[in-house]
């Protein structure tokens, strides 16, 4: 215990437990495949109309338009065509924002949102969450 602690009254700390994942487990079979879902923040709802791409390599794989509930109608890839590798999906959230009627600068600090990820289990599932305002985005890997 040093000096500080004892005036304070502190007791010293104890070594942090490690922490211990049980095993993920599907709960409705075994799902694969790769989805997204788009969430506009500033707005506190789904993302709906929002246009974007899958690429591989440089190559477009899909695009499509986000639905009322802002995910895609169907899985972006399914278990029969993803493959472990490198994908980038591209989200075009300025067109988005300026067909709610917004205002955005110009140059707009957001037009297109870029997320680069990689796939190392084909078998596996991969959801894509993008979390959008005009200003910022955050994103992970969903389940």
């Amino acid at each position: 215990m040093t000096a500080y602690q004892a005036w304070r009254g502190l007791q010293p700390r104890k070594p942090a437990a490690r922490l211990q994942f049980p095993p993920l487990r599907p709960t409705l079979g075994r799902m694969s495949g790769l989805t997204t879902h788009v969430l506009d923040t500033m707005h506190g709802r789904p993302a709906a109309g929002i246009a974007l791409r899958l690429l591989r390599a440089g190559t477009t794989l899909v695009s499509t338009v986000t639905n009322a509930d802002g995910r895609c109608d169907s899985p972006l890839l399914t278990e029969r065509t993803l493959e472990a590798g490198a994908y980038r999906l591209e989200f075009e959230v300025g067109a988005y924002y300026r067909g709610l009627g917004m205002t955005l600068p110009e140059p707009a600090f957001l037009e297109t949102v870029a997320i680069e990820f990689g796939v190392a289990d084909a078998g596996a599932h991969y959801h894509v969450p993008l979390l959008v305002s005009p200003f910022a985005y955050s994103t992970y890997r969903g389940s």
